[in-house]
Parts: C-alpha cells; structure tokens; sequence
C-alpha cells in the first residue's frame, strides 16, 4: 500500500424493495394475456375467425407464462436484495456479513438467470411446433452446435467459476485485495466478471476466472483487521529504543490503533543510512492507512525535534591540507569535496 491513497469507505444505505414497481410489469403482462381470453371468450364471431382466436388463445398462454415466471423471479430477487440491504459491511468487524453478502449476491444472479431460462423454455412449449422445429434444427447444425459449444466455453467456466467462488469464497465482497499490482476492495461479483474499486475510484474488471486460476493478494481473508508499515531511512545515529518507546506512545494516544500489533524493527543497514520499519494494527484498510500516515508525522517532527542528527545525512571523506582524511558531513555543515 506503499504510496496509495486511502480507499473511501462505503457508507451502509437501507435497500427499500418498491414491490408496486416490481410487479407492475408482470401484472401488465398478464392483463395482456387476460384480454386475449376475454377477446376470444365474448367477441363476436364476426370479429374473430377460427384461426384468430387460435393465435389468441396462444397467446394468452404464452403472456400468462411469462408474467407467472417473472413475478416468482422478481419476488424472489427482491426478497435477496432487501436481504443483502440489511448486511452492515461498513461496520469495523464485517467479516460474517461480506461472507453472506458474497454468496447472496452471486446467489441472486443465478437465479436470475435459471428463472428467465426457464420461463423462455415454458413460454415455447406452449406453442405448437416449436418443440419439433428445435430438436429439428440441433440435429441438421451439428457442427455449428460443436462451434457453439467451444466459442461457450470462456462463458461456462466462467459461470462455473462465479459458483465456486460463491461457496468456496477465495474472495468476498468488500475485501481488500491486490490484483495485478492495483490494490482495491472487492465491490462486484457477478456470474461472468468481477468488479474492484481501485483506491483512486477506478475499477478493474476481471473475470472470476481469475481468482480461480491466477495468484493474487487477500488483506483481509481472515477479519477485515489490517496491518500497516511505514518505513523511514535514517542515519545510524537513530535512537532505535526511544524510537521504539515513542512509536507505543502514539499509537495509544490515537483511536485508528486497534490496539493488538505494534512494532519497530531494523530491517536494513547499507552504506550511509538504516531502515526502520513500524508494523501497527488497524480495524480495518482505510483506518491503517491513516494510521500509517499519522505515525509517520509524528516520528518524523518527533525526530526533528528531539534528535536531528537522526535524520539522514550525506558522508563523505573530504582530504585536509595535512594529508589527513576526515569526514564531511552535508547534514553538519561540513565541506564536501
């Protein structure tokens, strides 16, 4: 997370489910296919001959099939939707409600999908001949049928990829992730592509093959807790157990510590400088990096203030008139040549 800035949370906004609106339009519909009834029922027979009222009656049929598979579609997305509302995943700890909200989700779309496959497949049944003229045509375009299934392929896998990761759940909504060296929080997952909020409000479209196929970065597989780094180059006058002492101190002097890890080490000491890392907990991604940022302030006007020295300076060995070496220093003000 090293130069990112901080991803904005997501605020949590009640679903109100307009039930009125998700029924008007199988309700429409099925009046449709009420009025074809009535049409055939009491028109006079001057107005309708035999073969109209045939075509009439099918179609009735067919609306009253179509508005019965949509309105048990709609109810049954609604019902999810008003459940995935209810989820809090703004909350600090929300690693059960990102679990129920990965499966809900990817749940919902498939249902979708199977109900409006398999009110199309209703509707053709009720009208006569299409049965025949489609086992007709798949056996007269076998090899288009073989074309068809291999250009299907990336679709299938990846629908069958969308159901892995439902239930298997290598990733889950609102984690945070890092994917192809962009790191962002996990905002979509859908049957055919998965969607990540990028830390600057771009999104990075991938499809859910790719988790199941490709090595990638989950910060928050475990919990939603984090931890930040900061990272300083300093010369080795650093006083590395003050350091340590004053990085406790703010860390408890600020509520965006979670109170569990903290720690300074030193991870590197080549040529003129050291480098000092922090690990400190948060409850979450955007609250480490504003942890991260705050204690990197403060060390460093701590470090100003109390020993300057500490800061990196630039060495070098500078000849006297004596012939004798000494050291120069840019940071003391001494001659560099």
């Amino acid at each position: 997370m090293q130069g990112r800035g901080p991803i904005p949370e997501r605020k949590h906004k009640p679903v109100r489910i307009n039930w009125l609106r998700r029924f008007r339009t199988p309700a429409v519909i099925a009046v449709l296919g009420a009025a074809c009834v009535l049409a055939v029922q009491f028109a006079p027979g001057e107005w309708l001959n035999p073969h109209d009222a045939w075509v009439l009656s099918i179609a009735a049929n067919v609306f009253f099939v179509f508005a019965g598979g949509w309105l048990i579609s709609t109810f049954v997305d609604g019902i999810l939707k008003s459940r995935l509302g209810q989820l809090q995943l703004d909350q600090p700890d929300n690693l059960s409600a990102r679990k129920v909200a990965t499966r809900l989700d990817v749940v919902r779309r498939v249902w979708v999908v199977i109900a409006g496959t398999i009110t199309l497949a209703a509707a053709l049944t009720v009208i006569p001949g299409v049965k025949q003229i489609g086992v007709s045509l798949f056996a007269s375009a076998g090899i288009a049928g073989i074309a068809i299934g291999f250009a299907a392929r990336p679709m299938l896998g990846n629908l069958i990829a969308g159901l892995q990761i439902a239930f298997t759940q290598p990733i889950r909504i609102e984690d945070a992730v890092v994917v192809e060296g962009e790191w962002g929080w996990i905002e979509e997952i859908g049957l055919f592509k998965v969607v990540i909020r990028l830390w600057d409000w771009r999104r990075l479209v991938v499809p859910p093959s790719y988790f199941i196929e490709q090595p990638f970065q989950n910060w928050t597989r475990q919990s939603a807790s984090i931890i930040g780094t900061v990272l300083w180059s300093l010369d080795y006058r650093a006083p590395i157990a003050e350091m340590r002492d004053k990085l406790t101190e703010i860390c408890k002097g600020t509520p965006l510590w979670d109170g569990n890890v903290v720690n300074l080490q030193v991870t590197e000491a080549q040529g003129s400088s050291i480098t000092v890392r922090a690990l400190a907990s948060a409850r979450n991604s955007p609250q480490a990096w504003d942890l991260r940022c705050h204690i990197r302030e403060q060390m460093i006007l701590w470090l100003q203030e109390t020993y300057p020295d500490a800061l990196p300076v630039i060495r070098s060995l500078a000849a006297t008139n004596g012939g004798v070496l000494s050291e120069a220093s840019e940071g003391d003000g001494g001659d560099i040549g």
